[in-house]
């Protein structure tokens, strides 16, 4: 399994359970959850101007990266997310 650091905008915070549930359908494992809290943004997102900022500490297979983007590609209450490898 490899680490992944996986950092993501939402605007409603009963998503995160949907998210944890996501991940874990997919065979992932959830290391640790950091809530960066409420921040105003630069400019506006979908309609949104403030969101809460979240960053998450993940165990995947490679091979589930494409199937975790395209699931949370789908999800309308995410506003923007970015998934990053960890080096070793």
């Amino acid at each position: 399994m490899s680490q992944y650091e996986f950092i993501f905008l939402l605007n409603e915070k009963e998503e995160l359970k949907k998210l944890k549930e996501l991940i874990v359908s997919i065979s992932g494992k959830l290391t640790e959850e950091k809530s960066w809290g409420k921040k105003t943004l630069s400019y506006s997102i979908k309609k949104n101007s403030s969101a809460d900022f979240y960053e998450w500490k993940l165990e995947l297979t490679p091979s589930k990266i494409s199937e975790l983007k395209k699931k949370l590609s789908f999800n309308e209450k995410l506003i923007r997310y970015l998934l990053l490898k960890k080096e070793n």
